[in-house]
């Protein structure tokens, strides 16, 4: 099944509901960062269910984040969720692929600042808190995120 949508979406570039983008190279390489092994961590987010209720919590406090919504404005909202929900998962053990941009192709437009970043980081780790992930996990995934910050700040 994973394969035949890594086809689909190689091909039309957007699943039902996403703006279509241009065709680029899919790979789990774009996620930015190795995955842990094991399942240890996976468990600690409450397996994919979690990780998707981490990733609606934490893009619904973005959009609506006095310091940072505005960057969502005009933004292909279904596609972020699905993206960060791959890219969460593969990178906790989920069994996920990725089938994200990488990370410079995926913010180049955005302008973003330091500061941005650091009011996403705040929103994850808040989102994360409410579906009761242990600190020590919660640093884990921001281990992961956090060398990423140089291909995510433009400005």
């Amino acid at each position: 099944m994973l394969p035949l949508l890594l086809t689909l979406l190689q091909t039309a570039s957007a699943l039902p509901g996403e703006d279509p983008v241009a065709p680029y190279a899919m790979a789990d390489a774009n996620a930015g960062a190795r995955p842990f092994t094991g399942t240890a961590l996976l468990d600690a987010f409450h397996g994919r269910a979690g990780i998707d209720r981490i990733v609606d919590d934490l893009v619904a406090t973005s959009q609506s984040d006095r310091r940072i919504g505005d960057i969502f404005k005009g933004q292909d909202m279904n596609r972020l969720r699905r993206t960060l929900k791959e890219q969460f998962c593969y990178l906790l053990g989920g069994g996920c692929s990725y089938s994200g941009r990488d990370m410079t192709t995926a913010h180049r437009d955005l302008g973003l600042q330091a500061k941005d970043m650091n009011a996403l980081v705040e929103n994850l780790q808040a989102a994360m808190r409410r579906e009761g992930v242990a600190f020590a996990a919660q640093n884990a995934l921001l281990s992961k995120l956090a060398p990423m910050k140089h291909a995510v700040i433009t400005r």
